[in-house]
């Protein structure tokens, strides 16, 4: 039995080894990371060049994007590389790393999706005092306090691995995830469980509950809304960020909520896969896609930044959005 002050690595052991299905692993893993990039930075750029998206919602979206980035950065690019190394190995300090910084992101994203909540909220219950309630000030703050929160909150849940004893190094995950981690401690881990359980229970209750206070204050006044245009407008700025919600909350109950002391399961990396890895791939999509703003600010872009002979080639963008 060795405690944790001597333990000088883990095993990530997530995927099958056989080289047929490494070689599969490197390609997924690198399209969807190289999309995620793409996508992301593209929201972010466009959003910061564009002045008639320096409102709320895009700044929101702006952080969103920004946190997409740093939650997929913690974990693919390093399955990524020992997969290319053909190794499993991760170091005890890069272990604790890769649980901070993502428990840091994924609290954070959550918290400033309960801002956005908030954002649609006021948008649609008290249009005429949006900018007022909404100014530059307030918008800072509630994205500082969404990133403090989630600093918060992953230092003391990071801290608990401090306490922990390993009986083994094998991590059945392609990254260093809290159940995972918690199914190879041999010490007593049962308060650790429980400590973790109820304050991110208790957490996720209070974020959800804000989130469903706002949304059927929302859909009341909306059903309130006279024109059928009026409606069909105010449900397609909410739809998208339900639907990233929906995404990200149901697969990663599925992680976070089952039990840990049941032995591993080949599906867990699977399971992982949707609420880290597709999460920061398809929120940009999901934004986007029903986003005419947003879309005529990206070609506009294109159009402003690509070469002249590009540009008459592409015209026909332009025209179309």
């Amino acid at each position: 039995m060795e405690n944790q002050s001597r333990v000088g690595e883990f095993l990530l052991c997530g995927f099958p080894d056989t080289e047929e299905l490494r070689i599969l692993h490197i390609i997924f893993f690198l399209i969807i990371y190289l999309m995620a990039l793409i996508e992301n930075f593209s929201i972010i750029a466009v959003i910061v060049c564009s002045h008639q998206l320096h409102s709320p919602m895009y700044f929101f979206l702006a952080s969103l994007s920004f946190q997409d980035l740093g939650s997929i950065s913690v974990t693919v690019p390093k399955s990524l590389l020992n997969s290319l190394m053909n190794t499993e190995t991760i170091s005890y300090s890069g272990c604790l790393c890769q649980v901070f910084f993502f428990v840091f992101f994924v609290t954070s994203h959550l918290l400033l999706l309960v801002v956005m909540a908030y954002d649609r909220y006021v948008a649609i219950c008290n249009p005429l005092h949006y900018e007022m309630v909404m100014n530059k000030k307030a918008c800072i703050q509630m994205v500082s306090h969404a990133w403090m929160g989630g600093l918060f909150y992953s230092t003391l849940y990071t801290g608990n691995l401090f306490t922990v004893e390993f009986c083994s190094r094998i991590i059945n995950q392609f990254f260093c995830e809290i159940p995972q981690l918690l199914k190879i401690s041999c010490s007593d881990s049962y308060l650790v469980e429980i400590w973790a359980l109820i304050f991110g229970s208790c957490l996720g209750f209070v974020q959800f509950a804000l989130i469903a206070f706002s949304y059927v204050q929302i859909f009341r006044a909306v059903f309130r809304i006279p024109s059928t245009q009026g409606k069909q407008k105010a449900i397609s700025t909410c739809l998208p960020h339900l639907i990233v919600i929906c995404l990200f909350v149901v697969s990663g109950s599925l992680a976070y909520f089952s039990p840990t002391s049941t032995s591993s399961s080949a599906l867990d990396p699977f399971i992982s896969i949707f609420y880290c890895v597709v999460p920061p791939v398809m929120n940009p999509l999901i934004y986007s896609l029903r986003n005419t703003e947003l879309k005529m600010a990206f070609w506009k872009l294109i159009l402003h930044i690509c070469p002249n002979s590009l540009c008459k080639n592409h015209s026909q963008f332009q025209i179309f959005y």
